[in-house]
């Protein structure tokens, strides 16, 4: 035996050695080891959120069927680290971008029924663009609106636009015609306007600024956000805080005083108890993630059991929103871990 092929199968060896992944440990991306049981977690979930999707591509979940909640499921199928154009949930995305882009409607670029569907379809759309290979995007089907996902996409940023030109709060509420404003709303419209910014689609500054200048102006100096109206409105709310923190990262104006404020209340108020647990999880895992990654770790650990103890057998997770988006809401908050859709960067 030669020293040459010694050697070679000692490196071998050695490389075997070092790629192996610790026990109870999964999938490594982009250098972050996934544990085995948030793996699992996600991949029962994505499994329930197949098998419930409709043939039309859809979820119709308590009857509130609409482009937010194909938005989430397909969010979640696209933070899985499959392939959406060849991995095993490739159909399942493909379905759910279909029917987002052909209920819009061709003209106003409305992703509804309300604008909250709109800012998730935005931001959905907006993580698919250059993920998904559009040539393979309508294959076999035979919708009538065949537009490819950046043109759905450039119509749906246009409507938001077009919406925050005629309210002056400089926001949006649930009606594209509003003239009044919150930041539950506004937060999921400009999360998507950023996401679209970030693929690549013009959203002029100005818009961008308005919503700034709108969260500002709703923000307390105690990090309380108001709801709507003004610094009176609803009292305390950690998802409401979690939003605009994130806004505020996302958007890079961490220098304003108004992120620090929203960031130390998140930080002082990690148990807080919502109506809403988990939409405020979901938003309340983003913006951790992006003030402060250890703190984030740490929050994250109690996340994954509370989620380990709600997820049924069917893979579904408990909740008071319906089975799907209760679904789609919790693995997102567990997609941190993976950290691959765009909108995760930090």
């Amino acid at each position: 035996m030669s020293r040459i092929f010694v050697a070679a199968t000692l490196l071998c060896i050695a490389i075997v050695v070092v790629l192996k992944p610790t026990a109870g440990m999964a999938q490594d991306f982009d250098g972050n080891v996934v544990s085995r049981e948030v793996r699992e977690m996600m991949d029962r979930g994505l499994s329930f959120l197949v098998e419930a999707q409709s043939d039309s591509g859809h979820w119709n979940d308590m009857g509130e069927a609409g482009a937010g909640t194909t938005a989430l499921g397909l969010l979640s199928l696209l933070a899985s680290g499959e392939n959406p154009n060849f991995g095993k949930y490739q159909m399942a995305a493909r379905k759910a971008i279909r029917h987002m882009i052909s209920t819009q409607d061709a003209e106003s670029g409305f992703m509804g029924p309300s604008m909250y569907h709109h800012g998730f379809a935005l931001l959905a759309l907006a993580e698919a663009y250059g993920q998904v290979d559009e040539d393979r995007l309508w294959n076999g089907s035979e919708a009538v609106n065949r537009r490819g996902i950046g043109t759905a996409l450039e119509l749906g940023v246009r409507c938001a636009i077009t919406s925050q030109k005629s309210n002056p709060r400089g926001g949006w509420r649930y009606s594209p015609g509003a003239i009044d404003a919150d930041t539950s709303v506004s937060g999921a419209v400009m999360m998507g306007l950023l996401a679209a910014r970030n693929a690549g689609i013009e959203v002029p500054d100005e818009v961008i600024d308005r919503v700034l200048d709108y969260f500002v102006s709703m923000t307390s100096d105690d990090g309380v956000v108001a709801y709507a109206g003004g610094l009176d409105g609803f009292g305390e709310s950690i998802a409401r805080s979690s939003i605009t923190c994130l806004v505020l990262a996302i958007a890079r104006r961490k220098d304003l005083p108004q992120y620090k404020a929203t960031e130390t209340y998140l930080r002082n108020h990690l148990n807080q108890r919502s109506a809403w647990t988990e939409y405020a999880r979901y938003y309340q895992a983003q913006a951790l993630f992006q003030a402060d990654i250890e703190a984030w770790k740490k929050w994250n650990e109690g996340l994954v059991r509370t989620l380990k103890s709600r997820q049924n057998a069917d893979g579904s997770f408990r909740g008071n929103m319906g089975a799907a988006n209760n679904t789609s809401l919790s693995l997102l908050a567990l997609a941190l871990n993976y950290r691959l859709l765009p909108i995760y960067e930090r």
